[in-house]
């Protein structure tokens, strides 16, 4: 008896967790466009070098909603440069738009189902044409590592990342250390 209420229990569980909707870290509605942040995901991360020490990475994912009558053109891009981490000497974060596909399927996948993050010393983009009453998903990821061979981690925050959109402008924030760094923007067919 204990046994089936337990495999009922747990299935009518498994049903209920499906159906739940992702629960975003930011979100904003600005003349139409919907921008919804995720929380991060992510680990160590496996980098053959003697330049970079404890490296690890944090992957988000941000979803574009168009509910306007025209087109919108998206347009991101972060440039290679490291980012220096306030109160963390020799600590530092890249951004970069991986090349994988993001999808609503891959929530819930360690990484948010992210294979490819070897874009880390080269510029990244990512363009999209979004019509009216779509979306588009896209992945941005935060690598951190030290300077110096220090057993040591270094105070490295960024636990949470937000695209945010000012006027025709995209921004991306990874507080504390980047507050409001240019990355794009939204362009309307209208």
């Amino acid at each position: 008896m204990n046994f089936t209420f337990s495999l009922i229990f747990c299935f009518l569980s498994c049903l209920s967790i499906k159906g739940q909707e992702i629960q975003w870290y930011s979100e904003s509605n600005t003349q139409g466009i919907i921008i919804q942040n995720s929380f991060p995901k992510g680990g160590p991360y496996p980098w053959p070098t003697q330049e970079h020490f404890n490296p690890s990475y944090l992957v988000f994912f941000s979803r574009v909603v168009n509910t306007t009558d025209s087109p919108i053109e998206l347009n991101l891009h972060f440039s290679a440069d490291p980012i220096p981490i306030p109160n963390s000497p020799n600590t530092f974060v890249k951004v970069f738009l991986p090349p994988d596909t993001m999808t609503m399927e891959k929530q819930k996948a360690f990484s948010y189902g992210i294979t490819e993050l070897k874009s880390l010393e080269h510029p990244t983009s990512f363009h999209s044409t979004i019509p009216p009453n779509e979306d588009c998903l896209f992945y941005v990821v935060g690598f951190f590592y030290q300077t110096t061979a220090s057993a040591i981690n270094e105070a490295r925050g960024g636990n949470r990342g937000e695209l945010i959109l000012k006027g025709n402008e995209l921004f991306y924030n990874m507080l504390p250390q980047i507050e409001s760094l240019p990355c794009g923007s939204i362009i309307n067919d209208n």
